[in-house]
């Protein structure tokens, strides 16, 4: 694949912080045509795109910044193998999510078959979020006057307490923002799943930082 937009000449991975550029489902369809026809700048275009929000999702599943890296290559990687058979069924943006989420869920569950990971281990991934810290805080009443690095640590150390499918409708709910019907045609559940997924998740990450919240 020696044109392949993952070669030495592709864009670095992008950092978390990094704006997504702002495009639509029209103009994805456009680079995906072009992409089908085989010009892999097009493909480029959308790696530039996707990279940063990708990277933040499969950041905060794997909580590993190494992981996330070698994941998002093969993502990047299985979507340029196969995106002429890319239907248009659903948009892109629901199919390079779909791609993400359950490599990292496949990643997730071989890890845990190897090792159990040691959350004194875990890498600094979603404590560092301050909308997730909002959303996770907000509704529970105000912070105890605590050391904010120790709240997230204890954070951070409660999502990966969540099983793989809970932890993964938080990260794209609280996390990258997405809806209810977004989630479900990404996870290919119903929408109430998603929702008893959320509730449930979220029951218990209250509860695994009642200490910090009045």
């Amino acid at each position: 694949m020696q044109d392949s937009p993952l070669s030495a000449q592709a864009a670095p991975i992008a950092s978390l912080t990094e704006p997504v550029p702002n495009s639509s489902a029209a103009e994805d369809r456009i680079l995906v045509d072009k992409a089908q026809a085989g010009d892999t700048r097009a493909f480029d275009d959308l790696v530039r795109k996707y990279t940063p929000k990708l990277y933040g999702l499969i950041y905060n599943m794997t909580s590993n910044r190494e992981d996330t890296a070698d994941l998002l290559q093969d993502v990047f990687a299985k979507a340029y193998r196969s995106i002429k058979r890319f239907m248009g069924k659903s948009s892109f943006y629901t199919w390079i999510y779909s791609i993400s989420v359950n490599m990292t869920l496949n990643f997730l569950k071989k890890r845990g078959r190897h090792h159990k990971v040691s959350l004194d281990d875990v890498d600094t991934g979603i404590e560092n979020d301050p909308e997730f810290i909002r959303v996770t805080t907000a509704k529970t009443g105000t912070l105890r006057e605590v050391n904010i690095h120790e709240l997230q640590k204890r954070l951070n150390a409660a999502m990966m307490k969540l099983s793989e499918d809970h932890r993964t409708v938080v990260t794209l709910y609280d996390v990258q923002g997405l809806q209810h019907a977004e989630i479900s045609k990404i996870l290919g559940v119903s929408e109430g799943t998603v929702r008893s997924r959320l509730f449930y998740a979220h029951r218990l990450l209250q509860t695994y930082l009642e200490d910090f919240v009045k």
